[in-house]
């Protein structure tokens, strides 16, 4: 498998060149050349263990790494987890909540990034290299990146994470680890400002290249990827089409659920939950793509404007077309919005639905689960329930829990009036050393810390 640029301006790269890339030279995202069809498949997956079943779908998109060298990976990835299914799935209400918290840093992006630092240093290793890692953060990321590569030998990691707008545990998550080859950076701006900072740094090709830059955003193919597998492990044991709810800001969790669907999982629908930040949800109902300003809310790793995602998805509504989308994303950089009119596929996927969920409607959320369920629901994961409520009431739905509810205890005592959201991971960052270094939002600045700080 060859990965390409959505900007089609550089030649294909292997699986551990994407890997390495993360964002292409061009300025584009990584897509494979083609997106395999399983529907024959489908039923010699149904009983596979999480395990066994990534190392069938990760083998569909490498084949650069030999198989037996891939299941050592994917197993060593997933030790750390605290439940044997990696990604267990529980029955609340009329609604089936997928948990995909149970990774060290209690967030659905471990099940990438665990995976991203073994690749990462299987990789290296093999070339003689090292690598500075370069990420952006709205909350889970952060953390989830630093504890996939903390301690490694050949790789540094810098996360940019806005000053004061995650939540206590995520910056703890992120300030309290005591490992020399971890920089947290705090910014002064928005998450939107860090995402802008990593494009331009990955941009100049001279300390991209000279600094050997890696990334952990999901603008690195390998973090989609591995998103994928949690979308047929839940679906499979469902004998008929699901639909999922997916609480996303940055697309990447929603449109690792699309291309599962373009694969061939039966999917009936894709419900795509925003907060306050609605950029995505007034796209999908509209076509029309508009910047408008970062509201902070109780939901706060959605809290994006633009999300980072979302060229791949636009790429595959251009029927591949690089140079309709490098227009689109011109004009978008240009006017701060783009309309997506008939010359393309002329609609927005029919699979999606999408709607925006206030902090109203999120806390009376997690108090109902609770009350009626005995069920402890974190923001983001209520945002995607309250969305299947609103969507698809009384029918089925798998709804992504993102987090633990202990990640964000303030919105969750706020909703149920009682102090309930602890796990003994998070208890344990009280007290900590922290360390971190303030920056402004300035990618001179960004540029000069990683060029003094990282590895060579």
């Amino acid at each position: 498998m060859r990965y390409v640029s959505t900007r089609g301006q550089t030649p294909p790269e292997s699986f551990q060149d994407a890997v390495l890339t993360g964002l292409a030279p061009d300025g584009g995202l990584l897509v494979p050349e083609t997106i395999p069809d399983v529907r024959d498949r489908l039923d010699d997956w149904r009983e596979l263990s999480f395990q066994d079943l990534a190392l069938e779908i990760v083998s569909l998109f490498c084949d650069d790494i030999p198989r037996s060298d891939l299941a050592t990976l994917i197993d060593r990835a997933y030790r750390s987890f605290d439940h044997p299914e990696v990604t267990p799935s529980v029955q609340v209400g009329d609604q089936r909540i997928l948990e995909l918290w149970h990774g060290p840093t209690l967030a659905f992006k471990d099940i990438a990034l665990q995976l991203l630092g073994h690749l990462f240093e299987y990789i290296l290793e093999a070339r003689g290299q090292s690598l500075n890692i370069l990420g952006a953060t709205s909350g889970d990321t952060g953390s989830a990146a630093i504890a996939g590569v903390r301690g490694r030998h050949n790789i540094h990691i810098f996360i940019m994470f806005p000053r004061g707008r995650t939540s206590r545990v995520q910056e703890l998550q992120m300030t309290t680890v005591a490992d020399a080859n971890v920089h947290a950076l705090s910014i002064d701006g928005s998450f939107d400002d860090c995402q802008a900072l990593l494009k331009a740094t990955f941009g100049d090709l001279e300390i991209k290249r000279g600094m050997r830059l890696g990334a952990v955003n999901s603008v690195n193919w390998a973090r989609v990827m591995a998103q994928i597998v949690y979308y047929f492990y839940a679906g499979l044991r469902q004998r008929e089409p699901v639909g999922f709810a997916v609480p996303t800001g940055n697309f990447g969790d929603i449109f690792a659920g699309w291309l599962a669907a373009r694969m061939g999982l039966p999917v009936e629908r894709l419900i795509l939950a925003t907060n306050e930040n609605d950029i995505l949800s007034v796209f999908f109902n509209s076509g029309v793509y508009r910047r408008g300003q970062v509201r902070h809310t109780i939901s706060p790793s959605m809290d994006i404007q633009v999300a980072s995602n979302f060229e791949r998805f636009l790429y595959y509504l251009c029927n591949e077309d690089a140079a309709r989308l490098r227009q689109l994303m011109a004009d978008f950089a240009e006017r701060g919005e783009l309309c997506f009119e008939a010359g393309c596929t002329g609609r927005i996927d029919p699979l999606f639905q999408a709607i925006a969920v206030d902090a109203q409607t999120t806390l009376a959320t997690i108090r109902d689960t609770w009350r009626s369920h005995r069920y402890l629901l974190d923001p983001h994961t209520a945002v995607g329930v309250a969305a299947a409520n609103a969507l698809a009431p009384g029918q089925l739905v798998i709804c992504l829990a993102t987090a633990h509810p202990a990640k964000f205890p303030e919105s969750v005592q706020k909703a149920v009036g009682e102090d309930l959201a602890h796990h003994p991971a998070v208890d344990a960052l009280v007290g900590k050393p922290v360390r971190s270094v303030e920056l402004p939002a300035d990618v001179d600045a960004v540029k000069a810390f990683v060029r003094e700080h990282g590895i060579r």
